[in-house]
């Protein structure tokens, strides 16, 4: 297995780190628009080497797959980009990977009622011409999407006989602080993406159709193990919804995020302002985008780890009838403590538990033990070998028994 790794920020610099301690591939392309950034992440293993890429040119993707014999390219930049480096990798006959899916857009009339092009919806489109080529497209396989729809595909096979709800929950108690010990906004994840899915219209599965709704709709306060606790949930735009319910059979599929007070009001305040926008403007001469001047200023999230504190959860709140046809409500989950991931990889917990899974994905692929063609999910590929290996990787996960 030959990888091309296309973006070397937070998340790319942790599949690294993550990837050089596993011996199931032979070379690691690590790529940014960076070079630098591209070579920094490289550095720390003689099977990776680093190159320069335009991810927004699917031509760059091809010329560089080719030039370096690669199996399979790996997305880690953001989402924007993943239409170019989707069809790069298939031009190029490698199989392909990312964390999350192609962009959205609204229903020109009614938005918070009806989805109009939705998450993956180009992927999907693009399904014959994979299936054809005899290659393989693994959309979100990141933590969330990702590790939380490995977790339906197991529910479905292992604990329930009916499913009502596969609801995705995540929270953490994170703090950042300053250097004079005060708590400080900074987002541990892409600022960019943030603002894409939390100020979308979030798409709700249910009795064999997606809806959308507003905003932060339907506040709800789940309470989250191993210390972190009660946290108010919003409903917000995301992957799973999109894909649980194509593989695992469902009445309602949900993605709510612990999004916070300060973060919500934040983003209604970008938003009002016309600052989450990507359209570009000028400025004093330049053109720019005022989403990406929002995402440049603030601080870099591969960089907070040190003055950052707390833990991120992960998971997925399934209900339903169990196997004996009784009611069940069980939280499968996944958490993981900054400080632990700081100490053993130097790569704060947002970002680490995004890149284990994908490294987990690939390995999973050399071996045979999942295999397919076409644009899949997660959930088409039995979950049990991924959850086993997540473990032998030193990062467990873990089942809480809820009140039906």
């Amino acid at each position: 297995m030959r990888i091309l790794l296309v973006g070397a920020g937070g998340v790319g610099a942790a599949f690294c780190s993550i990837a050089a301690r596993r011996d199931f591939y032979e070379a690691l392309v690590v790529t940014d628009y960076s070079l630098e950034r591209a070579e920094r992440a490289a550095a720390q293993d003689e099977r990776f080497t680093a190159a320069r890429v335009d991810a927004s040119s699917a031509d760059a993707v091809t010329a560089l797959c080719r030039e370096h014999r690669i199996t399979h390219v790996m997305n880690a930049v953001d989402p924007v980009f993943d239409m170019p480096v989707f069809e790069g990798a298939l031009a190029a006959g490698a199989d392909y990977l990312d964390m999350a899916m192609s962009l959205s857009r609204p229903h020109p009339e009614r938005p918070h009622e009806l989805p109009g092009v939705k998450l993956g919806d180009e992927q999907f489109a693009r399904a014959t011409a994979w299936e054809e080529a005899g290659r393989l497209a693994l959309v979100g396989i990141g933590v969330e999407p990702g590790l939380s729809d490995v977790f339906a595909r197991y529910a479905a096979d292992h604990l329930f006989s009916e499913i009502d709800e596969l609801g995705t929950r995540d929270g953490a108690n994170l703090v950042v602080r300053d250097e004079e010990g005060n708590e400080v906004f900074a987002p541990s994840f892409s600022m960019w993406t943030t603002i894409e899915e939390c100020l979308n219209s979030p798409v709700v599965w249910e009795e064999g159709r997606w809806h959308t709704t507003a905003p932060f709709s339907e506040p709800e306060v789940f309470d989250f193990p191993e210390g972190i606790g009660p946290v108010e949930c919003v409903n917000v735009e995301h992957e799973e919804v999109l894909l649980m319910p194509r593989w695992v059979d469902c009445r309602r599929a949900t993605f709510k995020y612990g999004l916070g007070e300060e973060m919500i009001t934040i983003l209604k305040v970008l938003h009002q302002l016309g600052l989450d926008s990507t359209e570009k403007v000028r400025v004093k001469g330049v053109e720019v985008s005022p989403r990406d001047v929002v995402a440049a200023v603030l601080p870099d999230p591969a960089t907070i780890g040190p003055r950052m504190t707390g833990k991120t959860c992960a998971g997925l709140w399934v209900t339903g009838k169990d196997k004996q046809g009784q009611p069940r409500s069980t939280y499968l989950y996944h958490v993981v403590d900054n400080e632990e991931t700081m100490r053993e990889y130097g790569h704060q917990c947002v970002v680490w538990q995004t890149a284990i899974n994908p490294v987990v994905a690939l390995e999973l692929l050399a071996t045979g033990a999942w295999q397919g063609t076409g644009v899949l999910g997660p959930e088409a590929f039995d979950a049990d070998p991924f959850l086993d290996l997540l473990t032998a990787y030193g990062s467990p996960w873990g089942v809480r028994e809820l009140a039906p």
